[in-house]
């Protein structure tokens, strides 16, 4: 069963961490047959994806020079992103609030580089100006319910000067179904309203929840943690991919961006 929220949720963080700790623990595996081949997840070196348009940051370089520098990613699932930051040469940190999804990616580790920590984005375990680069590729900032506070934590343990690079699904996609067909062509839902999508149990209790930001709360949300906004991508859908992914498709791709890309940086 599934519905627009209920109000307690849209500004419950413990509520929402709990739904995601459960559903991502649960899916894991089922999420990895599915898709761990595209993200590169058994890959000897892992790889970094940006979205199902198939972005990568060998090829994109949005972070910069990671060579020499630590990095925090936010949302790692089983850490194939972190994997690659490691064999660039960076110091890897990476969070995810799903043990399954860590325990995934554990034994691909090689050493202690990348670190993995099982924490919640909304209360990052890190000091103060600790890391020089940040990253989430579609981890953690659509799942939680108070994404101004990810911001402003990002904001703190980021050295002056240093990046944060993160992808989430378009916020207009809010307004289509969640189909990658036809049906998901026709605008249904009011792109202005900001309640989650909830998925509930058998018994009523929330196992899946994904918050709504347009893209102006995105951007009031990066400058009220003091970050500067210095660009917003809309990948266009490369020719040749016929993979689906949830409700990303060919079709789809080809009218409206599916992924927004922000680019920010603290101030040095």
């Amino acid at each position: 069963m599934s519905h627009r929220s209920t109000p307690d949720l849209r500004r419950d963080s413990a509520g929402s961490e709990a739904a995601s700790r459960r559903w991502w623990d649960a899916d894991a595996d089922a999420y990895h047959v599915e898709h761990g081949a595209f993200l590169g997840t058994a890959s000897a070196d892992g790889e970094f994806v940006w979205c199902p348009e198939g972005l990568h940051e060998e090829d994109m370089r949005l972070l910069g020079t990671v060579a020499g520098r630590t990095v925090l990613e936010v949302g790692c699932g089983s850490a194939p992103c972190a994997r690659w930051l490691a064999t660039q040469g960076a110091r890897v940190v990476a969070l995810d609030l799903s043990r399954g999804m860590l325990d995934v990616g554990r034994p691909l580790v090689r050493g202690d580089n990348p670190l993995l920590l099982q924490a919640g984005a909304e209360d990052l375990p890190l000091a103060n100006a600790s890391v020089d680069l940040a990253c989430s590729a579609f981890g953690a900032i659509p799942f939680v319910a108070d994404s101004a506070r990810v911001m402003a934590e990002v904001a703190r343990v980021l050295r002056p000067g240093g990046r944060f690079v993160f992808s989430v699904n378009h916020p207009m996609r809010w307004i289509f179904r969640d189909d990658p067909g036809p049906a998901g062509l026709e605008a249904v839902l009011p792109y202005f309203d900001r309640s989650p999508y909830v998925e509930v149990d058998d018994e009523g209790v929330p196992s899946y929840v994904e918050h709504h930001r347009t893209v102006g709360d995105r951007v009031r949300e990066i400058v009220s943690a003091g970050l500067v906004l210095y660009d917003l991508l809309e990948p266009e859908w490369p020719e040749g991919l016929t993979e689906e992914w949830g409700q990303w498709s060919p079709l789809r791709g080809a009218i409206f961006p599916g992924t927004a890309i922000f680019c920010c940086e603290k101030p040095a």
